[in-house]
Order: C-alpha cells, then structure tokens, then sequence
C-alpha cells in the first residue's frame, strides 16, 4: 500500500539546499548550521506545551508512576539515549525512565525491518511493562504517523493515562491521538526526508527538557547542581566533592569527610554541612521533606 508523504513538513524539499552538492565543504555546512538554527526557535514557540507535559511528568512521579518513551528508528535511538541517562545524572532508579523502541535492543544499532510498522508490538511492548493508567507515555515520530509509536499512544490513552506525542508534523495522526501534542516546526531538512537531522535535534531538545524539568521539580537538583549525581567513576566522585563545595562554600577536605560519612550521598553531605546535622539526622530530614534541600533547610532553620 502507498503512503502518502506529500503533506509532511519534514518531508519537504528545502529550497535552501536544493543545490548543496556543488557547493563547496564550507558553503556546504553554513547551510546546515543556518537551518540547525530554526530548531531552538521551533522550540522555543511550544514552551508552554512542554511545561504540561513536564507538570504531568513530575505528577506521574509523585504518585509512583513512571516515564515510558516509545519510538522507532531515530527516534527511538534518542529516546533510549534520554531514559539511559537519568539514573546517572538524578540517581533515579532505571524503571522509573524506560525507552521502548520498535524492534528491541538490536534496533538500537541497526534498523529492523518492519518493526515500526508493527501496530501490535507497540501495543506488546507497553503490556510487558505492564503499563498502567498512572504512567505516562511520550511517544515519538518525527512523521507522526510512525505505527507503532501511533498504537502505543491509542492503548496509554484507553487506559487512561497521560499521554505525550513528539512530533514535527502539526495536526498529524499522533498529535490528534494524544493529551498533550508537542510539535515543534522545524521545517523541511536540508537533505530531504532525513528526519535525523532538524527533526531529530528538536526532539532531543524536547526530550533534555521533560526529563530535566521533571527532575527539578522533583527535588533532585539543588540551584543548578545535580545533588543526586551516581558516583560511578573517578571523574563523577570528584564532581561530587565539587558540588558540595558549591553548593555549601566549605573545603574540599570537609566535602569528602561528608560525602564519606553518609555513603557518598551528595544531597545528605550537602544538608549536614549547612544544617550542622548528623548523617542520620540528615538523611530523615530528607525522607520528611520529598528529597527537597530547601524545605529541609527551612525546617532546620537554617
């Protein structure tokens, strides 16, 4: 059967670059870097549907839900790429953000065939996570008509729960299909069709957003420190020390005695240091206040 992609914006031709092969390297790219440039407007201009959905995301947490991404090809690369990150950076437990892409692991380094065609494998895929009305699901397609992606929206929904489409085609089936739409427009790509370009930049950019908005609005950074960064390496137990430094103004050497007596836990050492608690003291202050440094501090007077 046709598809028709006459209508999609990100299958467009770009006049910009319509003759891009006889330009020379650098011309080449200026034309890249010039239409790189319309993404973060594109952005920019869905700021407020993308504060919904942050909202939503921060509720789903509260209440032990969790984040599930689903996507295909690209797009589900970088919504793996997005969920991998967050037990590292927020210490989040690593279903509390979970990627499904059409196709399992193997699609992540190579395309499988058919896979974001499959409409029962995106249905499939969210029942063997046994997704559930407190859950929400971003799902994302630059086209926004990707199948599988398309059928795991519809199910979310049907059980009601919140549901997110990330795509770059205005009033496209998946934007229809789900609670919140966000689409930023970012045009047609300098290599027609190659959705991995403007599309695809846009869709990290929204991605970096929903998952870092939600972890602020959990607790989970300090002014603009990641108190609940994972030691995992040398570099990550020296960045530890450094925002204890920074977030408290006391020296290295009391920063490492800190982190040291409360097993490494940035947000622990960081209240000790400013409450003058002790590392249990601290740790149940946090547990009382959600993980907030502030309004533990608060309680603390200090």
């Amino acid at each position: 059967m046709k598809i028709d992609l006459s209508g999609m914006i990100t299958e467009g031709r770009n006049p910009a670059s319509e003759n891009i092969d006889e330009l020379s390297t650098e011309a080449m790219l200026r034309v890249i870097n010039h239409e790189d440039q319309k993404v973060a407007l594109a952005v920019e201009a869905i700021v407020p549907e993308i504060a919904r959905a942050v909202d939503a995301i921060t509720a789903a947490f509260q209440r032990g839900g969790r984040l599930i991404y689903a996507g295909a090809g690209t797009s589900g690369r970088l919504g793996v790429l997005d969920a991998s990150e967050c037990p590292p950076t927020y210490g989040t437990p690593p279903e509390q953000v979970v990627a499904l892409i059409a196709g399992g692991h193997k699609a992540i380094l190579q395309a499988v065939e058919n896979a974001e065609d499959n409409r029962e494998l995106g249905v499939a895929d969210l029942q063997a996570l046994h997704f559930a009305h407190n859950d929400v699901l971003v799902a994302i397609a630059a086209s926004g008509r990707t199948p599988y992606a398309l059928a795991a929206l519809v199910y979310a929904r049907q059980l009601g729960a919140t549901t997110v489409a990330l795509t770059c085609n205005p009033g496209s089936p998946m934007a229809q299909a789900a609670e919140i739409a966000l689409t930023p427009v970012v045009g047609p790509e300098v290599v027609t069709g190659s959705s991995r370009m403007k599309a695809g930049t846009a869709q990290k950019l929204v991605l970096n957003m929903l998952t870092t908005g939600a972890m602020i609005r959990s607790g989970k950074v300090y002014g603009n420190l990641m108190v609940d960064v994972e030691a995992t390496n040398k570099k990550l137990v020296q960045r530890q020390v450094n925002i204890v430094v920074q977030a408290t103004g006391c020296r290295d050497e009391e920063a490492q005695q800190a982190l040291a007596d409360c097993d490494g836990h940035c947000k622990t050492a960081i209240l000790m240091l400013l409450a003058q608690l002790s590392a249990d003291d601290a740790r149940a202050l946090l547990l009382q206040h959600g993980g907030f440094i502030r309004q533990a501090l608060q309680h603390a007077g200090a």
